[in-house]
Formats: C-alpha cells, structure tokens, sequence
C-alpha cells in the first residue's frame, strides 16, 4: 500500500476476480445438473439444486442456468426419442388415441402448463414425441413452463434459509422412487 492510500481501498469487481468466477463455476454446474437431471432417462432430481443455489447464485441467474440445461436435455430427448417412436408407430400402424388426439388441441399450452406443476413432467414429453411435435415449439414449451417453475424455487431458496443438512435430506428423499425402481423387487 502506497503512502497515502486509504487503508480500506475497495478493489473493483473485474472479470478475473474469485466471486465472478465462482458464480460463473455455479451456473456452468447447474447448467450441467439440470440437463442431467431433465434428460428423459433421469434419475437425480432437480428441485433441490435450484433450492440451494438461489441464494448462492441469484434468483435470476439460478432460474436461467438451470432453463438452458433443461431445454438442452429436451433437444436431446426430441432428437433421440422422436425418430424412435415415428419408427415404432409405423411398424404398429397405430391410430392416433384419445391421449394423442387430447394433446394435439393444444400441445404448448399443455407442455408449458405441465412444466410449471409439480406433476410429472415425462408423460406429456411423450405425447409430444408420439404426436412429432416441432423441435423448436418443444423447447419453447419447455421453457415457458420450466422458467416460472425455477424463478419461484430459486426465490424459496433465498427466501427461506435452509440449513444444508435439509437440502441433502430432501434430495435423498427425492431419490428414494428412482433408488427403489432401480434396485427395487423385480417382477416376473
């Protein structure tokens, strides 16, 4: 410290700097997360994650990162799934059901809506794949409803401090259907 300087010289905030890299690191690791834990196969869930880091990343910042991972793990499913089961159906030779038929009056909305509940999201991702509904419109439903779902757990988190050992107690709990159909009973 140079003669002169005030003792309790403020640094700014520069790119390099340990609290943007950190926040950066955070968001890359929810990223990654949530595209891990909306991938059709899933098997981690993602309410916990977004709970945490609301109040370590930012309402905001945790709400976005954790929407891209989401619609990255959607375009994967639609590019995997959609040409597997256009395949199957035209082996079948299936007739659009009354599910399908249900869907196709107003698939975005349904997506968007289903995305937004807390109900399950994968038998809606289905629909959509059985009725081949366009990547882009997917995606978008996607996000329309996964954003509001993640801005809200994100300012829970923040709003409502929870001690870490919850979080972990919520995640295995939130485990324990995916622990059980994986190593659970088999029937014959």
């Amino acid at each position: 410290m140079a003669r002169g300087d005030p003792p309790h010289r403020s640094v700014p905030a520069t790119v390099g700097s340990t609290a943007v890299t950190d926040r950066l690191v955070g968001m890359l690791a929810l990223f990654a997360y949530s595209f891990l834990s909306n991938v059709a196969l899933a098997v981690v869930p993602h309410e916990p994650a977004v709970l945490w880091a609301g109040p370590r990343l930012g309402i905001w910042s945790t709400a976005l990162a954790a929407t891209a991972g989401t619609v990255l793990a959607a375009c994967v499913d639609h590019a995997v799934f959609v040409p597997i089961v256009t395949r199957l159906e035209q082996r079948r030779g299936v007739a659009p059901g009354l599910l399908q038929r249900w869907f196709a009056r107003a698939p975005f909305a349904i997506l968007a809506a289903s995305g937004l509940t807390p109900l399950p999201l994968f038998p809606f991702k289905a629909l959509a794949f059985t009725a081949c509904y366009p990547l882009g419109r997917y995606c978008g439903a996607l996000a329309a409803g996964r954003l509001p779902r993640y801005l809200l757990l994100a300012w829970l988190g923040v709003a409502v401090h929870l001690p870490t050992a919850l979080f972990i107690a919520l995640f295995v709990l939130l485990m324990i259907p995916t622990v059980r159909m994986l190593f659970g009973p088999r029937h014959a």
